[in-house]
């Protein structure tokens, strides 16, 4: 067929142009390279203006068992600072591995729950020892809670002291709001039992009727009574303290208030990012892996357009039209081979994402090939336009490397659409581009990719495609 002869013939003009090829193939790579080498783990992700409390839990808990709070207290502290607007919680495994990161100076400080926590919580009591079944412990002083006496330890770096500060005040807040309701609902529990009745019994005098002798009337009550007796000072003071629940052990509880006022951080737990020179396998690859296959593949204009222009030039499309081959014949000639060639360049760039720099494929790695496809049509289509409007080589220069830079910048091929404005991700619609890293990122980035609009993107991506070839057809001249 003559459209096979002609891209046959169009396939060694492209082989031979090395510079074409190495912009096509090796620039994407070296510029993979740099970027992954400069930029930090949290590129592509939206910055989090929340605090970032970083804890290790080598509590035991065993104390709560069968009592009060029913599990280990390091778990309520934990969750309390998790529910608190503005801050989320991050659990590192291990005391070592918290050293190496404030040594390395990527956490200011981390809470450092230790082992008897939970006990030192349960003995947290208003009360005098006599009431405690074990010698209690006042957690608090001047500047708050203290944290020794729980047993709660601050790594701090030195070298940021006011984040460090800042982190072991939310701490003070947040224990709080736990220890405070757990010892009043603990010392108001025990305004009903008869050794407070018994107290009441040596201390409460009243004057006699017959004369100035002093009476202790509570001192002839039986245990009964001394109950009963108990239970009402106990309903007394909470009705007069009705704004709050004094028999709570918990900050919402006593205060009466709801805890799902505000929406929290959440929980996290840390990990190592990879390790090496390239950091293979880090979440940056992700994005400029995907990012930088879709922008180059649109570099595919300047390669075409040179290679028509060169043609027209040299007088070959006017042989080639003198010749009985039709216009379709030697457009598709033409056409073929690009769209081969920029295939070819999108899957060895997922190719090389996974082999060099360890990205993943997600968890439908056969659906990057029909993307790759689509946005090769979407590419070839532009390609083939700019060829038809360009009349010299200086033209294509111009005109290609304008547009496909402009195109780069709008739609997130240079800078991650979601750190873009809003009307400006909307503005990005109107590039095949962003249509592609749409894709993508479903396909990479999202733990379960909507197929759905992996599949609307690739119809769309066809559709500028036809959108390009439909004019340049029209525009199409051998001379």
């Amino acid at each position: 067929m003559v459209i096979a002869v002609l891209a046959r013939k169009e396939l060694r003009l492209l082989a031979r142009d090395r510079r074409s090829l190495i912009i096509l193939l090796a620039m994407p790579l070296i510029l993979i390279l740099i970027l992954g080498l400069s930029l930090g783990e949290g590129f592509g992700e939206k910055p989090d203006n929340r605090l970032r409390v970083s804890v290790v839990n080598l509590d035991r808990g065993e104390r709560t068992v069968g009592q009060f709070p029913g599990r280990p207290w390091f778990e309520v502290v934990r969750d309390d600072l998790a529910a608190t607007a503005g801050i989320r919680v991050e659990v590192i495994e291990s005391v070592e591995l918290a050293q190496r990161l404030v040594q390395r100076g990527e956490r200011s400080a981390v809470l450092v729950f230790g082992a008897s926590f939970s006990e030192n919580v349960h003995r947290c009591s208003f009360l005098d020892d006599r009431f405690l079944p074990e010698p209690g412990l006042n957690p608090f002083y001047r500047d708050g809670v203290d944290l020794k006496v729980l047993g709660v330890t601050v790594l701090e770096d030195p070298q940021q002291p006011l984040a460090a500060s800042i982190i072991r005040q939310v701490a003070q807040v947040s224990l709080l709001r736990v220890v405070m309701p757990w010892m009043i609902g603990r010392a108001f529990e025990k305004i009903s039992d008869n050794q407070f009745i018994d107290e009441m019994s040596a201390r409460v005098e009243v004057s006699s009727p017959f004369g100035k002798s002093k009476l202790r009337p509570l001192g002839i009550l039986t245990s009964k009574q001394k109950a009963e007796v108990g239970s009402g000072v106990q309903a007394s003071l909470q009705e007069m303290f009705k704004k709050y629940d004094l028999t709570a052990k918990t900050w919402a509880a006593l205060t009466r208030s709801d805890p799902g006022q505000v929406e929290g951080g959440g929980i996290s737990t840390y990990t190592e990012p990879p390790a090496g020179l390239l950091n293979r396998g880090a979440l940056r690859y992700q994005i400029l892996v995907p990012s930088n296959l879709v922008m180059f593949s649109f570099f595919l204009v300047l390669t075409v357009g040179w290679l028509f222009t060169t043609e027209r030039r040299q007088g070959t499309m006017l042989r080639l039209r003198a010749a009985p081959i039709s216009r379709a014949a030697i457009l598709g000639g033409k056409l073929i081979p690009c769209y081969a060639l920029s295939v070819g360049q999108g899957l060895l760039l997922l190719l090389a994402g996974r082999l060099i720099f360890g990205m993943s494929g997600g968890p439908e790695p056969l659906w990057l090939i029909p993307v790759v496809v689509c946005t090769s049509v979407a590419a070839t289509g532009l390609a083939i336009l700019i060829a038809a409007l360009a009349r010299t080589e200086t033209q294509v220069a111009v005109y290609g490397t304008l547009l496909v830079l402009v195109l780069a910048g709008i739609s997130g091929c240079l800078m991650p659409r979601d750190l873009m404005p809003d009307h400006v991700r909307q503005l990005s619609l109107i590039t095949p581009h962003a249509w592609a890293l749409d894709a993508y990122s479903q396909l990479l980035v999202n733990p379960n990719p909507d197929l759905t609009a992996v599949t609307l993107s690739c119809l769309v991506l066809v559709g500028f495609g036809v959108l390009f070839l439909l004019p340049a057809w029209w525009l199409f001249r051998t001379e």
